[in-house]
């Protein structure tokens, strides 16, 4: 689809997304846990959704502006969730943004799947800084973050607006020069 690329981790494959994976998209986020500590998942979400939501990925990666990509395991294919940098190309900075299946969770698949995205982001898009904001209510994404090297750089009081309140909202961020130093010095290391 569209030049989008796949990229392999150690158990996961981020691949482009296809109309084939709307009923394991509508299926996973239309659990009420992913959708209650995102910032844009609906919910219900029912397969048109999913479909049209699929369906913007090619074009909006043409057009330069994010990088859309579905987490399947190697192993089997099966899809567990999805990642995405949404990027700002003046700046050469994006916002990075993951969902995994309630199935999937507390296996590591968003730090891995984060930290190839990250990589993606910087050896291939040529990005100078990497943002993640989640809301702070849900800690178990700012420890993904973490994990994959984001920094925090503090609340974003009341940015989110969803379910009828005010949701805080933690930023974390990684640089260019602190993700070239971590690599150059896992080189040194092996």
């Amino acid at each position: 689809m569209s030049g989008l690329p796949e990229l392999l981790t150690e158990r996961l494959k981020l691949r482009p997304f296809s109309l084939d994976d709307a009923p394991d998209v509508a299926g996973l986020c239309g659990a009420w846990e992913i959708a209650d500590t995102t910032a844009n998942i609906p919910h219900p979400y029912e397969l048109p959704m999913a479909e049209a939501w699929i369906g913007t990925h090619g074009p909006a990666f043409e057009r330069g502006e994010s990088v859309s990509l579905a987490i399947t395991r190697q192993e089997d294919g099966h899809l567990v969730g999805a990642i995405g940098l949404h990027i700002d190309a003046v700046n050469r900075s994006a916002e990075i943004g993951y969902w995994i299946g309630k199935p999937f969770w507390n296996r590591g698949f968003a730090t891995e799947a984060t930290k190839s995205m990250i990589a993606y982001g910087f050896e291939v898009v040529g990005l100078n800084r990497i943002c993640a904001r989640h809301m702070t209510r849900n800690p178990a994404s700012g420890r993904v973050m973490e994990k994959a090297g984001l920094k925090f750089e503090g609340i974003l009081r009341q940015s989110i607006y969803r379910w009828e309140r005010y949701e805080d909202a933690a930023i974390r961020s990684i640089l260019r020069e602190e993700y070239l130093t971590k690599a150059h010095s896992s080189k040194e290391d092996a």
